[in-house]
């Protein structure tokens, strides 16, 4: 199974533009969701992050099929480990 990579992020966020790109180089398939777009995914992201909308947070599935690890302006490594886990 492979894993996958959800990136909740805004458009005004450079550290999402960053890590976007830092992903893909690295040749890393992801979904985005623009949660100023998507009330339901603003309130994930809130949930995971103390009520705060702090992006990028990503939700990866393991390649192992484990369950998905919600990781908050993580860096390329966080997110190659969490998808190797």
């Amino acid at each position: 199974m492979s894993g996958t990579v959800t990136m909740y992020s805004t458009t005004w966020c450079g550290y999402c533009r960053r890590l976007k790109g830092q992903m893909d180089r690295a040749g890393i398939p992801f979904k985005e969701i623009n949660i100023e777009q998507d009330p339901e995914s603003a309130k994930f992201v809130e949930t995971v992050n103390g009520g705060n909308q702090l992006v990028p947070t990503l939700l990866v599935t393991p390649e192992s099929g484990a369950e998905p690890i919600p990781l908050s302006n993580p860096s390329l490594a966080q997110v190659k480990q969490a998808l190797a886990s």
